[in-house]
């Protein structure tokens, strides 16, 4: 079975940073694209950045100029670094493959809040 684990959300002041790690085992890593998504309360969860087994990335308008995400295919990692953020960055984020998916993880919280 699939496992993915996130990590490295917590409280930021508005304009602060966090970089988010996510663990993936039991899968041949370096075959899919992975992403980043957010789920505010009472929202739907949102796709927020993407990046290929190549290493090409994209991203949401609202995290474009602001997030990197990036792979590590060796140690089954894919990390999101936010810049700049904003309070409406406040939501739960989870990683997951983009063209399949596994069971989502707890995913990590951010709050960004003064």
């Amino acid at each position: 079975q699939v496992q993915l684990v996130e990590s490295g959300g917590g409280l930021v002041q508005p304009g602060g940073s966090l970089r988010l790690s996510c663990t993936a085992s039991r899968i041949i890593f370096s075959t899919y694209a992975m992403g980043w998504y957010r789920q505010a309360p009472g929202k739907q969860r949102e796709l927020v950045a993407t990046i290929t087994r190549g290493g090409d990335t994209i991203y949401a308008n609202s995290a474009q100029g602001r997030f990197t995400i990036s792979r590590d295919n060796a140690k089954n990692t894919v990390d999101l670094q936010m810049n700049t953020l904003k309070p409406e960055d406040t939501a739960v984020y989870y990683c997951n493959g983009i063209s399949r998916s596994w069971t989502w993880g707890q995913g990590t919280q951010v709050t960004v809040s003064s």
